[in-house]
């Protein structure tokens, strides 16, 4: 059992507030004055989540981007960002680079935290959110006879990373600088049955939505698209970072989705695995993805 899991799992005893959804989910939903907040926290640690010496202007924005990927998963309109920040070399950097995302995606900062600490650095972010559709989408309502879709291509952030690391000065911009699917996520909200974001890998990720759904997502890996070379199709499933959103939605809207999506497979009632990749059961996470 990997570290991350078995330290959830120490923790749902604790999650008793049903906003927190038994930390089954990616955000909190909390019922407030006649609202659905949306709460998110996620954190980047140099050396792990992003380079040692990367420019710190791109890691302002990908902590960002990965907090508002969570609300966009959930239809979620961000109301504001509360910054945790670790002091180092290249904090004015860091701010240039935050102004950039929150301008770009019009978010105010809210306050946070500063500390002096590192190597290696650690940042994090919480993002709020308002609901712009009930019930809120999360992970677990996956149903069978669904379609299983993805808003966009697998692997260019597997793809930006190497060429970043390897310094080639190809396009390294899908891993430095991810967009979340805001927009689509707010205009999918009324049509999916589960949505989430994909963060750690498509195939762990799906494995994770079919576990909580109680259900098994059935995927055909070759219409899956794409944004790699063919012969890289199945590290280009595992690798993460990519934060397109995964979605089910009943098999015959297919043609009535308020966006572009690739249907890749199917939701079936058999859940003796959460995941078959291409008529195959894959019974346990391990090798499908990222895992702390």
């Amino acid at each position: 059992m990997k570290r991350e899991h078995a330290f959830i799992e120490s923790l749902r005893g604790l999650a008793r507030h049903p906003g927190a959804r038994g930390l089954a989910d990616d955000t909190a939903v909390i019922e407030f004055g006649g609202e659905a907040l949306v709460l998110t926290h996620d954190m980047l640690v140099e050396g792990i989540h992003v380079l040692p010496q990367q420019d710190p202007a791109d890691i302002a924005w990908k902590l960002v981007a990965t907090n508002l990927s969570d609300l966009a998963a959930k239809g979620a309109e961000p109301v504001g960002v509360l910054l945790g920040h670790m002091l180092g070399d290249g904090d004015e950097r860091f701010a240039q680079g935050l102004e950039e995302i929150l301008g770009r995606y019009d978010v105010p900062l809210l306050g946070g935290d500063t500390v002096s600490g590192g190597p290696p650095r650690a940042w994090g972010l919480t993002a709020i959110g308002r609901a712009t559709h009930r019930p809120v989408p999360s992970r677990s309502n996956a149903r069978p006879g669904d379609g299983v879709f993805v808003t966009g291509p697998i692997g260019a952030a597997m793809i930006g990373f190497e060429a970043l690391q390897e310094g080639t000065g190809a396009d390294s911009s899908a891993y430095r600088r991810p967009k979340p699917r805001l927009a689509e996520g707010r205009l999918l909200a009324p049509h999916v049955s589960a949505m989430m974001d994909i963060s750690d890998g498509l195939l762990l990720d799906a494995w994770r939505m079919g576990q909580a759904s109680g259900v098994t997502l059935a995927l055909e890996s070759c219409a899956v698209p794409i944004a790699a070379p063919g012969n890289r199709r199945s590290e280009a499933l595992r690798w993460g970072d990519d934060y397109e959103l995964l979605f089910t939605a009943p098999a015959n809207t297919n043609t009535a989705l308020p966006v572009d999506a690739a249907r890749i497979g199917s939701v079936r009632s058999d859940a003796s695995a959460p995941l078959m990749l291409d008529g195959q059961p894959m019974p346990a996470a391990r090798d499908l993805g990222y895992q702390h």
